[in-house]
Formats: C-alpha cells, structure tokens, sequence
C-alpha cells in the first residue's frame, strides 16, 4: 500500500526527524483514539490525541494527551498561562489548524501554537500521533515530537 506523505510528514523531513508512517483503516463512525489504538494494535497509552483549545489570554493552543483521556481544562489553563479554555467548536478546526477530526497533526497547523504534551509521554521509547489525515499514524519518539513543536511537557489531566 503506497502511503501519501502528508505536509506534517514534510516538515519532519525537513526537521530531519525519525519517524514511521504507519497507516490504519478509518472507520467514519469511530475517529477516537481509542479505535486508532485497536486498529494499530497498540496500548491506547502509546496513541496521543491532539486537541485545540482557545484560552481567555493567549488564544489557540495545543494539547497531546493519550487517547482514553480527557484534558482536565483546568489544569491545561494553568500550564498555557491561562484563567480559563475550552476546546474549540469542530466547525472551527479545519479553518484554524487546516487540519480535520481524526486527523489534526501537532506537526504543520496552519499556524505554530503553544503545544503541551502530558507527561506520561515521557515513560516511552515511541508514542503514536496523527499524521495530519485520517488513516495516518506517526510513530515517533517522544524527545523528537517535543523538540519538533517546541512542546511543554506537563500534567493535563
């Protein structure tokens, strides 16, 4: 199966990062990690899930978390220097990151926010993000992903 590189994947070529691209039947009715994780064979632990949330102070920012996990609002405030956030509406992920659900990419959003990756990335050798489309995986070290988008490692839930 020819596997297309994406723009995120470009830019880690370009960054001159290791990574696998590792492909995955897409479901449309199950775009949640979890169902990446049981597609790929892997520990949920290991598959990251990126959101965007807009904070009252420093607008967009990016949260990694491991799939089966919520974001703990609170917390991700606190770590962007923030009052308060929320996510951001679906309608408006695709005109703020270029990316769409069930693929958003902490590589290559239209535009370099704030990234926070929860610290439990760093009891693993490689971690699982998506690629920037659906059915579309980097496996990826967790040193390389932080080093890539200047990220924040930090408690998020």
């Amino acid at each position: 199966m020819k596997v297309q590189k994406t723009n995120a994947a470009r830019i880690l070529d370009r960054e001159k990062v290791a990574y696998s691209l590792i492909p995955y039947n897409v479901d449309e009715e199950h775009l949640d990690a979890v169902h990446v994780a049981a597609e790929l064979g892997q520990d949920i632990s290991c598959v990251f899930k990126t959101l965007v949330l807009k904070g009252d102070r420093t607008g967009h920012f990016v949260c990694v978390i491991p799939g089966d996990k919520e974001v703990d609002l609170k917390m991700a405030a606190k770590a962007s220097g923030n009052k308060s956030c929320s996510l951001i509406p679906m309608k408006e992920l695709l005109p703020t990151t270029g990316y769409i659900r069930g693929g958003c990419s902490p590589v290559g959003m239209k535009k370099a926010f704030p990234t926070y990756i929860h610290s439990t990335c760093q009891e693993l050798e490689e971690m699982y993000v998506s690629a920037g489309m659906r059915g579309l995986q980097f496996k990826i070290s967790p040193s390389d992903l932080i080093k890539v988008t200047k990220a924040t490692v930090c408690p998020l839930f």
